[in-house]
């Protein structure tokens, strides 16, 4: 994942500062959702499985458990390495759609440098995909990687891109995907309207990061909020439902009121204490007489 200006790596997951000399005082748009458990054992375990199965030292392993324990122990971090070189590739596929927008902007842009990024780990297919989406879709950017604070909730995001769309201002939150096994794009999570709802419900916009300088936000009207699935075979683009916003908003206030419940049990210390056994008491002891009367 990207890493703002502004953000910071906290023991309460990722949160915002007003300036680059600020400390942190809000949580992320992505913290706060990742406070809704998602399990996802059956996928590591998947993940582990199939490595296993798959690796070629299988077979001259069986009949020895030192080397069997050692593929198996490789194969258990299977899920982690898909997840750290899927955020890895998603980042690359960002960072050049970032560069394509502001070099629409007129502004200093990289675009080269990322596609050849791409091109170095054989998935400039993400970068092709995306450019017909952009001709497609005539996108107008507006506003690229804009960083938003909630004041009233406590909360804050970057965002994308906030483009004009078919004469409608967008928010958009772009999502790399893998393929499905049709080669298709795999779908977006629903989770991304949570995140788009309170990009929407932004109060300020930054303008100057080491300042701290910030602006309203005024994008927040009635934008169309879209996901943006990028995969090497295609672009898929969805609108979150308008009359399903509401319910995700109160659904995200909810899970911003549980990071701040958790928070505040996590830094008061351990919640539990160890206690003793009460005395032993004698049958003969005559404030036992007193005491059961």
């Amino acid at each position: 994942m990207t890493q703002p200006s502004l953000a910071h790596a906290t023991d309460y997951g990722r949160m915002y500062s007003r300036s680059t000399s600020g400390s942190p005082e809000v949580p992320s748009i992505t913290t706060v959702i990742s406070q809704e458990h998602k399990d996802m054992t059956g996928w590591a375990g998947h993940m582990a499985t199939s490595e296993l199965v798959n690796d070629q030292r299988l077979a001259a392993a069986v009949g020895s458990p030192a080397e069997l324990k050692r593929l198996a122990r490789q194969a258990s971090s299977a899920a982690e390495r898909f997840r750290d070189a899927a955020a890895a590739r998603g980042d690359r596929v960002h960072h050049y759609a970032e560069q394509v927008a502001l070099r629409a902007l007129g502004l200093a842009e990289t675009t080269q440098a990322a596609r050849a990024a791409l091109q170095e780990h054989r998935e400039t297919r993400f970068a092709d995909r995306f450019d017909e989406w952009w001709s497609l879709y005539g996108v107008t950017p507006l506003a690229a990687e804009v960083t938003v604070w909630n004041h009233t909730l406590g909360y804050a995001g970057t965002l994308d891109l906030v483009a004009e769309i078919g004469g409608r201002t967008c928010i958009i939150d772009f999502k790399t995907k893998g393929l499905t096994r049709d080669g298709r794009s795999k779908p977006l999570n629903e989770s991304v309207v949570m995140q788009l709802v309170a990009g929407m419900k932004g109060e300020e916009m930054l303008v100057d990061a080491a300042a701290g300088e910030w602006t309203p936000w005024p994008y927040g009207g009635d934008p169309i909020l879209l996901g943006v699935a990028i995969s090497e075979a295609e672009v898929v683009a969805a609108q979150s439902n308008p009359a399903l916003l509401k319910a995700h908003w109160f659904k995200f206030c909810a899970l911003r009121q549980v990071w701040e419940h958790s928070r505040t049990t996590a830094s008061a210390g351990p919640a539990l204490r160890p206690i003793s056994p009460p005395p032993v008491r004698n049958p003969e002891d005559p404030d036992n007489e007193r005491m059961a009367s």
